[in-house]
């Protein structure tokens, strides 16, 4: 797969980028406007590379050729959080009728694109519609599932729909995709949650401890805990992020940009998840958490990560494409 040259649109901090460079894909450049996400992906990546900036406001002939467009098209718009105006929000909805021209001009032969699992339902079904019958009209052969991050090696719970497309000049009518069902890479919780960071023990040296208190008494979890039962066993994944107080075990729910409120036991203490954490929760390899660990503040790095990819989903994703297409490469 070394031949292999793709673009990184919506690109974040890279986490669908990673995934396809552990295949032997080459990346020529990418697409994102958040200056934050930027500056983390130029410390995972090369400083000097090309961001060819809002996607939106691309000239496809300024673009390189290449072979395969991954991008995750923003999910504010579809997510069940979210406002759910979707395509008619003209600012994030409409980024994937940007993504359908560069495939059109530049007559890219793979895609992959995630979105969130609120993209499913949303309109009543109408906005899913409306993607597949673009991606169709602009020549492409398209598959999609929901898959949850859990199945692909890294304790998260994390549904998200994704969208496989070969242009269709490219196979017969015989061709089939399978998405993948499992990843062959195996992370467990103790291998993610493994930051030292002292400033992460939250006790009641904290300035949050007291609110946290509170929100133990309030009317959803008044009675239902005690901090000795809740401190019994390490690795218990709280999350306060809901009125009521949620436990998880060998697992973390999903995480989301400007939700960060998640406890987990260790050593008989809680800490705070960490952006070093969630990297590694989100299939990135330790060489790039260890590359920027001290250089992105907790709180960005958290919220970007909570945005990124799975690699480990698209890694899986893109192989088993690989396969499926052989030797047409």
């Amino acid at each position: 797969m070394k031949n292999i040259k793709f673009m990184d649109f919506c690109a974040g901090i890279g986490g669908g980028r990673i995934g396809l460079e552990n295949l032997g894909m080459q990346c020529l450049g990418f697409s994102e406007i958040d200056k934050d996400a930027e500056i983390t992906y130029r410390n995972f990546f090369a400083q000097d590379e090309v961001n060819y900036g809002d996607l939106m406001k691309i000239n496809p002939n300024d673009l390189p050729d290449f072979d395969f467009m991954i991008g995750g098209f923003p999910c504010q718009t579809f997510s069940i959080i979210g406002d759910r105006c979707g395509l008619e929000d003209e600012e994030r909805g409409q980024v994937i009728y940007g993504l359908v021209k560069i495939l059109k001009a530049k007559k890219i032969k793979y895609v992959i694109l995630e979105n969130v699992k609120g993209l499913v339902n949303h309109d009543k079904g109408r906005t899913l519609k409306i993607v597949l019958e673009l991606l169709d009209e602009a020549g492409y052969k398209v598959y999609h599932q929901l898959l949850n991050s859990l199945d692909f090696g890294v304790p998260q719970m994390r549904e998200r729909i994704y969208f496989v497309g070969i242009r269709k000049d490219l196979i017969d009518d015989n061709f089939t995709y399978e998405f993948p069902k499992t990843s062959h890479t195996k992370f467990t919780i103790q291998e993610c949650l493994i930051d030292d960071d002292k400033s992460l023990i939250f006790d009641e040296k904290h300035k949050s401890y007291p609110t946290f208190l509170k929100y133990l008494d309030n009317k959803y979890n008044k009675g239902k805990y005690t901090i000795s039962e809740l401190l019994k066993n390490d690795y218990t994944i709280i999350d306060t992020r809901q009125s009521d107080l949620r436990i998880y075990h060998k697992k973390t729910p999903t995480l989301r940009k400007g939700r960060h409120g998640i406890l987990y036991v260790k050593d008989g203490q809680f800490r705070k998840l960490s952006g070093y954490e969630s990297l590694l929760l989100q299939g990135f390899p330790k060489k790039y958490a260890n590359h920027i660990k001290g250089k992105i503040s907790n709180s960005k790095l958290l919220g970007q990560t909570g945005n990124a990819m799975t690699v480990t989903v698209i890694e899986e994703i893109a192989q088993k494409l690989m396969k499926a297409v052989g030797n047409r490469i």
